[in-house]
């Protein structure tokens, strides 16, 4: 889904780092390298961003409403 914004454990605040994180390992920085960028010492912080699974663009794709074709009345019941 989306990053949280806190980690999860100790509550530091690390929602504003996964764009950046992103950006670092387009750049060849390894997971580690990249973490210790961002100075995410705590594993339980480290975990956060490691372990996210980015679903928006997947969960998007079964939006119902995005899909359908704007001519066609979506209540199909009786009126």
């Amino acid at each position: 889904m989306i990053i949280p914004v806190r980690c999860f454990t100790c509550g530091k605040v690390i929602g504003n780092k996964w764009e950046t994180y992103l950006d670092l390992l387009q750049a060849d920085y390894t997971e580690g390298e990249a973490l210790d960028a961002l100075n995410l010492s705590r594993y339980c912080c480290r975990r956060m961003l490691m372990t996210h699974v980015d679903l928006i663009e997947k969960l998007l794709n079964y939006n119902t409403l995005e899909r359908a074709d704007p001519n066609t009345n979506i209540n199909t019941g009786a009126e």
